[in-house]
């Protein structure tokens, strides 16, 4: 290989591995290097050749390497100060990953030799470890990112129209025996994937993270791995685990297919912390690079800031780091053609020194940015950082997942006193944590269930969360889930309970799809997928957490369906304007009438009664809605978690009429006109629809 390469200068542009034609540009970035050496291997895997970047740019490492082609493996070694009381960690005896690389080889064995310490020695992360990394390491490639995209064009759903289902790609399609590769990216390209988010009404599709991440020493010890993938060291490049080949064009392709059947992708990404972990962790590319730079640092330096629970938080004030997760941003969004992105701990984003800031830089630099700007844009509002719980907070374009409508439906569902208000507060949008700087109604991001919890099958069937398989004796995971067995613990052959239980699945799922905002299903909860009552499910790469295909619930998938079509038929339940019970500057009426069972407004003493089980709403399109006609498809909705009563349909427009189309009491009834007073069954959900009169 020797006799056949050239080293020049190269440029410090782009950042990573850029092959032209003719050769490999490499650039890296290090503050605080003494120098930088490229390390390349050979088809057998050994390191034979090792070159000094031969050029500094500011603080950008380059060199150019005539004859390399995509397909090269390589890596890198810094040297610099071993001082980590000052917060510096070189140590040129670790391979190390480069940050921008498309494509990784594997994944890191975990040994001794990943830290830049002696793991045995006393003194711990202050020693120096000589053993060479490089055995246990994957390599960085140099890739090919094209890709015949042929007419792909993105589906672009409005959020109103916006369903959206959060998936694992291994979990989703482990199990199914009908398609090739199954737990890759061509898997989640499947016809029969596809076919069933169409039948379903998916319009976007939200991945836990594919960008490649550790498996954790912890883990492996007890013979688990890291499932969610919520531990990354590769911001850039898929995981390897999910790709069937060697090829990028797999996940390329799976975009490409998804996007043909009009439904957008959406990647779940970390770049809050990486997988380096503490000062007792390994160092796999940041730490060894520069981790003065790449850390947010303790006032000792040898200690890091951990304001998302696990070890470390990228430095995203450090204008180079800043750019890595821009850049990264742009690529999945150029190169690979997603649609937007949820993020992970999005409070550890826009906290600056003194707090939290919608205006932090990141959030900044987002929203000003002509790529990113215009995509999908979901942030979890939380982590475990001072001034962590930030529901409500962020700017547009951002949407937030809201914890508060998944934890208070839980509840009214489960019949906790006092939670009608808080029902009307959630089904109408949250517009008290939403509705400011000109966010639409489809900011809040509504979900029942998530993968960090209960899936709904579970929610209705233990008390209790049940992780012993995760090794820690039943400790991790959270205590406060609201859930109901309704009867008793787990799986029963009960069919009292398990009518109870459906009919809880059936109202919680009509909450949800008939709720201003965006709805976001788990993947499974439709067909009725239970993970035994793990609601932490994070190491288990199995039947726990796998989607069984084989035990599907056909009659609550078909109610699924039939939710989501209807909620499609009818713009009201998904509008952009907020709807606050308030005169319509159209006609004067209220968008929204909060109705008693004999059909009068509810007063404060209703609102403030805690007997009070059940909430009538009519609703209407908000004022300059393009979709408005007055009255003509309002809506009648009630949601009823005490005793059976009767209630007072609103009188009708004229030429009008009402007609019950869902009663989740009677799932499979038949459309059927009403008027004047209406028997609601016990823990039901029944929706009204006005319509013409037949002339």
């Amino acid at each position: 290989m020797a006799g056949n390469l050239a080293i020049t200068a190269g440029r410090p542009y782009p950042l990573g591995a850029r092959f032209d034609g003719e050769g490999v540009n490499f650039a890296v970035f290090s503050a605080h290097a003494t120098r930088i050496t490229l390390c390349l291997f050979d088809d057998e895997g050994r390191e034979n050749l090792l070159i000094d970047l031969p050029e500094r740019d500011g603080d950008i490492w380059h060199g150019y390497v005539s004859g390399l082609r995509p397909g090269q493996h390589y890596g890198y070694r810094a040297h610099g100060p071993y001082r980590p009381d000052e917060g510096h960690r070189f140590n040129p005896h670790k391979l190390l990953l480069d940050p921008y690389a498309k494509q990784i080889s594997g994944h890191p064995e975990w040994h001794p030799a990943l830290f830049g310490y002696d793991a045995t020695a006393e003194h711990g992360d202050l020693t120096f470890s000589t053993r060479d990394s490089a055995p246990f390491m994957p390599r960085s490639v140099v890739a090919d990112t094209s890709f015949s995209w042929g007419r792909e064009t993105p589906p672009n759903v409005p959020w109103c129209d916006t369903v959206i289902y959060e998936a694992h790609v291994k979990g989703l399609t482990a199990m199914r025996k009908d398609i090739d590769a199954p737990g890759s990216f061509l898997a989640m390209a499947s016809d029969p994937i596809i076919e069933h988010l169409l039948a379903l009404g998916i319009t976007t599709l939200e991945l836990l993270p594919v960008q490649a991440f550790l498996n954790e020493g912890f883990l492996i010890d007890k013979g688990l791995t890291n499932y969610w993938g919520y531990m990354t060291h590769g911001f850039f490049a898929p995981d390897p685990r999910y790709l069937k080949g060697q090829s990028l064009a797999e996940f390329q392709f799976m975009v490409a297919r998804l996007h043909a059947a009009g439904i957008e992708v959406i990647l779940d990404v970390v770049y809050n912390h990486t997988s380096e972990g503490n000062q007792m962790g390994p160092t796999l590319s940041f730490r060894g690079l520069d981790n003065a730079s790449y850390y947010r640092l303790a006032e000792s330096k040898r200690y890091y800031i951990d304001d998302t629970g696990t070890g470390n938080t990228l430095n995203l004030e450090h204008p180079m780091v800043m750019r890595m997760v821009l850049d990264s941003l742009r690529y999945w969004v150029e190169e690979m053609h997603v649609d937007g992105f949820r993020f992970d701990l999005a409070s550890t984003l826009g906290r600056r020194h003194d707090g939290f800031d919608q205006n932090a830089p990141f959030l900044a630099a987002i929203r000003q940015d002509p790529v990113l700007s215009r995509v999908k844009l979901i942030a979890e509002p939380w982590d475990v950082g001072p001034g962590g719980y930030q529901l409500g907070a962020f700017p547009p374009p951002f949407a937030e997942w809201n914890d508060k409508y998944r934890d208070q439906i839980r509840r009214f569902w489960r019949g906790d006193t006092g939670h009608v208000r808080k029902l009307a507060t959630r089904v109408s949008g949250s517009a008290l944590r939403f509705d400011h700087s000109g966010r639409p109604a489809t900011a809040s991001i509504n979900f029942l269930t998530a993968h960090d919890g209960f899936t709904l099958s579970d929610l209705v069937s233990y008390n209790e969360k049940h992780n012993e398989a995760n090794g820690e004796a039943n400790r991790d995971g959270h205590s406060h889930n609201y859930s109901d067995n309704c009867g008793t613990e787990g799986p029963t052959d009960d069919p009292e309970i398990n009518a109870r239980r459906a009919r809880r699945r059936r109202n919680m799922m009509a909450t949800l799809l008939l709720s201003q905002g965006t709805p976001m299903i788990l993947a499974g909860d439709e067909l009725g997928n239970s993970q035994g009552g793990n609601n932490n499910a994070y190491c288990q790469d199995n039947a726990i957490s796998w989607i069984d295909w084989s035990a599907v619930d056909h009659e609550f998938l078909a109610f699924c369906k039939r939710l989501i079509a209807f909620r499609k038929a009818h713009p009201i339940l998904r509008q952009k304007r907020f709807l606050h019970a308030r005169p319509r500057l159209v006609d004067g009426q209220p968008d929204m009438f909060w109705r008693r069972a004999d059909g009068s407004p509810m007063s404060d003493a209703d609102w403030n009664d805690p007997a009070l089980r059940h909430l009538a709403v009519e609703l209407r399109m908000a004022s300059g809605t393009p979709e408005y006609a007055p009255r003509e498809g309002a809506l009648f909705v009630v949601f009823n978690t005490g005793r059976r009563f009767n209630v007072t349909l609103p009188e009708p427009e004229k030429g009008h009429h009402w007609v019950r189309h869902l009663d989740t009491a009677r799932p499979d009834a038949a459309p059927k006109p009403a008027h004047g007073r209406k028997r609601i069954h016990t823990n039901s959900v029944v929706v009204f629809v006005q319509e013409k009169d037949r002339s």
